[in-house]
């Protein structure tokens, strides 16, 4: 457990919050500024927002001596990425009302608005909780939004699984009443707050929980705090593989900081989930490190004290030993995109999102053609974590409609697009995240760009491959578990990792340090040319570096 003595500044910040409470009310009722107390930047956070200034307009904001131009991201929580389409109704004219008139789909499966201004937050928020969604623990030191495989064949193993995925969802939700009190102008009650799983400083870095069917893993799982993998049996869902310690997030130059794929530790049946959920968090909570919030999650915890110690203690907490895992290979992670009909005659449709952005653009028109899809009240909507979006369980008659209004508002990307884009993901970046330190999704079209020609130069045109780009090594876009990785290190430069496997279950490996993209496409052209001439057949550019070359494999 950590030394109390030296616990980290945010740390002395949520034990004087009174449960997440702090000087927000305080803070949205100042008019002089558009920001917020810096304190409460932090615990804004468990609340679903974080405060955010246009960096590129920082230089001419300073020199007018005006103060940034600060605004709002607000995260709505979606539990396995399933709304209805009232609720996609409801966000899309958040959207227009109070964001920028954009929506994001992020890669957990959620909704982001950006660009709200501090006076509208709380107009913002109730109207989400109004669309039957939330934005608290979406942000902060707690779990944030669970995600599940979203298979539009909607088996019954599927839907018992995202069943589950929505029971550890309100299980790991804040109970502290703060979030109703500043938001929704609920009562402040007498009887103080009690939060019976995080305890009154909740956990020391923020957490993240997965549910994967096999043999997809779009989640990721391996990169989570805690998976949750189903395992089938002749139909029936007979339990899950438990994983334990994945996390993305590292800082450039600290060698203690690390990616980190989870350990599986055992097999827990169904009603066993919960227990399993509540005890892992419970650990974390209790010997995470509170002192280094660069060393602060569940992945060093586990590293420090070893996962047969983890284990241990969690069978004494729940009560119970897990059984053996059952051996699960992953075959596919990324989105099978356009139509589909699956066994039973339903129609589904998974639409292409460039980098999750839903906005009118002029020859695409996401937000106003999702919008129209979503007004005629067919079927249900579902985030991916690719952050594309599948419009699921609809009839013939239904699919013809929907196919002319995404032809009429040119969203019909995946008719026309390289398999490369089809698969790259990018972070937002640059120009809000103060974190960003290269771009990111502003960057993606010209990266794809260079990537596939140098494909199609070696005749490897159409070949599936797995490109992800951050603008800094937190790995927000899950950079660390692609085949090739492009982690921001400065303004046009990046670091470059190569040689995870086409399924998530591969750590890559850092090759080298603060490239150009010239650099990086030369070193691409390298390898790509190799490659097309010593491949083994049916073996993808991932497993081929890692195989071929030693400094891959250690």
């Amino acid at each position: 457990m950590s030394d109390k003595t030296q616990l980290s500044d945010v740390e002395r910040i949520k034990t004087a919050s009174n449960f997440l409470r702090g000087t927000l009310k305080e803070s949205l009722r100042n008019p002089i500024t558009g920001s917020i107390a810096e304190d409460d930047t932090q615990l804004s956070k468990f609340h679903g927002l974080y405060q955010q200034d246009d960096r590129d307009q920082r230089a001419l904001r300073t020199k007018a001596k005006l103060e940034p131009l600060y605004s709002f991201m607000l995260r709505a929580r979606v539990p396995g990425g399933v709304c209805t389409p009232q609720q996609w109704l409801g966000i899309d004219a958040l959207a227009r009302r109070y964001g920028d008139d954009r929506l994001r789909l992020t890669t957990r499966q959620a909704f982001q608005l950006h660009g709200v201004i501090k006076s509208d937050l709380k107009g913002t928020i109730s109207d989400i909780n109004a669309n039957m969604m939330d934005t608290i623990a979406a942000c902060g030191d707690v779990n944030r939004n669970v995600m599940c495989t979203p298979l539009y064949e909607r088996s019954a193993v599927h839907v018992e699984a995202l069943e589950w995925c929505q029971r550890i969802s309100d299980l790991l939700t804040p109970r502290t009443r703060a979030y109703h009190e500043i938001w929704l102008d609920g009562k402040k009650l007498d009887t103080p707050d009690h939060e019976p799983i995080y305890g009154p400083t909740y956990l020391p870095r923020k957490f993240k929980t997965a549910v994967a069917i096999a043999p997809t893993n779009d989640v990721d799982v391996l990169a989570q705090d805690l998976g949750f993998t189903a395992i089938e049996r002749d139909g029936q869902l007979v339990g899950f593989n438990v994983s334990v310690g994945g996390g993305m997030g590292a800082s450039h130059g600290d060698e203690a900081t690390y990616p980190r794929l989870a350990d599986v530790i055992g097999l827990c049946t169904p009603d066993q989930v919960l227990a399993v959920a509540e005890h892992v968090v419970g650990i974390q909570r209790d010997f995470g490190d509170r002192t280094n919030r660069k060393h602060a999650r569940l992945k060093y915890t586990i590293a420090d004290r070893g996962v047969n110690w983890f284990k241990t203690l969690l069978e004494e907490r729940t009560g119970f030993a897990l059984a053996a895992a059952y051996a699960v290979e992953f075959t596919h992670r990324g989105d099978t995109l356009g139509w589909f009909e699956d066994a039973q005659g339903s129609h589904h449709l998974t639409l292409f999102v460039p980098s999750g952005r839903i906005e009118d653009r002029e020859s695409q028109r996401f937000l106003s053609g999702l919008r129209a899809i979503a007004e005629l009240d067919h079927g249900e909507f579902r985030i991916t974590p690719n952050q594309n979006l599948i419009i699921a369980g609809l009839n013939a008659a239904q699919r013809e409609r929907i196919d002319q209004l995404c032809t009429d508002h040119g969203i019909d990307l995946w008719r026309r697009l390289p398999p490369i884009e089809q698969t790259a993901l990018a972070c937002v970046a640059l120009p809000t995240c103060s974190l960003a330190m290269a771009e990111a999704e502003r960057g993606l079209p010209d990266i794809v760009q260079r990537v596939d020609r140098l494909l199609h130069k070696h005749g490897l045109g159409g070949e599936p491959l797995s490109l992800r780009v951050t603008g800094c090594p937190n790995g927000c876009a899950r950079p660390y578990v692609a085949e090739i990785g492009l982690i921001g290190k400065a303004p046009g430069r990046y670091n470059l990792h190569l040689g995870g496997d086409a399924n998530g279950t591969r750590l890559n490996t850092h090759l080298a340090t603060n490239l150009s993209l010239e650099a990086i496409e030369n070193e691409l052209d390298t390898r790509f040319a190799t490659y097309a001439a010593e491949r083994e057949p049916g073996e993808s550019f991932g497993d081929f570096t890692h195989r071929t070359h030693k400094e891959m494999a250690t």
